[in-house]
């Protein structure tokens, strides 16, 4: 199954959704910032993603920062929410 959806911009470029386990929403990769390997079931994006957002709740700020490669999603020690210093399988989206 695939853990990457392709999603055109208004631009000509494309964005590359995941769905991220932690944050429990999409996470966009820009064609334009990040490299992609092109697997859909597999994928690798480099540099390594840095998301700050609001609980929906505006409770807290969540800092999800991860790497993604070969459809894993190691999220780096930095992140705020309690899978920082885990790896986990991408899901599907």
């Amino acid at each position: 199954m695939p853990k990457v959806l392709k999603s055109s911009n208004n631009d000509g470029s494309y964005s590359y959704l995941i769905v991220c386990t932690a944050c429990k929403r999409s996470h966009a990769f820009d064609d334009k910032r990040w490299t992609f390997n092109n697997d859909y079931e597999f994928p690798t994006f480099t540099p390594s993603m840095l998301s700050r957002h609001q609980k929906s709740d505006d409770s807290e700020k969540v800092v999800c920062h991860s790497f993604v490669t070969d459809g894993k999603i190691q999220y780096l020690s930095d992140c705020t929410h309690k899978f920082a210093g885990q790896t986990l399988d991408l899901e599907d989206i």
